[in-house]
């Protein structure tokens, strides 16, 4: 990875992530789901659970697409949301052939997720398990990363908004660094007045991906900022007791690698 590179982004990032106010903010959180299954942006994880508030047992269902030149991803997922302190997801990212590894280089994540009792600022410890190249005996290995992430809601423009900061660690088998995770991003909602708050403009950056072997978000250059527009169908009245979210997105958005990626997710509670 090219720190300069990524110390500068960063820092203009971060810049841009401070003038959102958390002042006066109330706006319902907007759960949709990460690429690797965990309740999220697009790479980094939320420090909300999918069901928070409304459900102690609640399922999200869950497809993204990653289209990079003529190649593609497919990564269906699931999320389960307990007793509305815990999470659990786990997602299979089918890659092409010969993409990271020779063959089939398709992944198996799984992760969990602890939300703290806390009112408004949200706080979560979590991690994932990364089964990497699962199919493929000669290049099969494991990673894993745990993480701390906090979320607050806000303003922007006198627009709602939601800040996540993560920080945290990745692990991968037969590899030792001291490099340390750490990503942010927002979640805003785009002229509610107009829109009824169903279009969100969703924009992260880190220097981790979704998973170690990322398909079109490779965050291991010089960082990874993903952006595009989320929309929340939720709000419509046909699907107020479900969640319904459309996920259409750029990955890595300031590289030449960058690729287009589009998803969806369905949820139901339970009790």
């Amino acid at each position: 990875m090219n720190m300069k590179h990524f110390k500068i982004t960063g820092i203009v990032f971060i810049i841009a992530l401070i003038c959102v106010s958390s002042l006066g903010a109330q706006v319902s959180s907007l759960k949709g789901m990460s690429l690797n299954g965990s309740t999220g942006l697009y790479s980094i994880p939320s420090a909300r659970i999918g069901w928070e508030h409304s459900s102690k047992f609640g399922m999200d269902l869950g497809y993204h697409t990653i289209i990079d030149e003529r190649r593609t991803s497919h990564i269906p997922k699931i999320s389960l949301s307990l007793f509305n302190w815990l999470e659990i997801h786990g997602a299979f990212d089918i890659q092409p052939s010969g993409y990271i590894t020779p063959n089939n280089g398709s992944d198996f994540i799984t992760g969990a997720k602890l939300k703290f009792p806390i009112s408004n600022t949200a706080l979560a410890l979590g991690g994932n398990f990364q089964s990497l190249n699962i199919v493929n005996n000669d290049h099969h290995y494991n990673a894993g990363q745990i993480y701390l992430a906090v979320t607050y809601l806000g303003r922007f423009f006198d627009a709602p908004a939601e800040t996540t900061v993560v920080l945290g660690k990745t692990f991968r088998e037969n590899v030792s660094d001291t490099d340390l995770d750490f990503g942010m991003g927002f979640d805003l909602v785009l002229l509610p007045k107009y829109f009824g708050g169903v279009v969100h403009w969703v924009t992260d950056f880190a220097n981790f991906s979704y998973s170690v072997e990322a398909f079109g978000a490779n965050a291991w250059y010089r960082g990874v900022l993903n952006t595009g527009l989320r929309f929340d169908l939720s709000v419509l009245p046909p699907f107020r007791r479900y969640k319904f979210v459309v996920d259409i997105l750029m990955t890595d958005g300031f590289d030449s690698n960058r690729a287009f990626s589009a998803g969806v997710v369905f949820g139901v509670p339970f009790l």
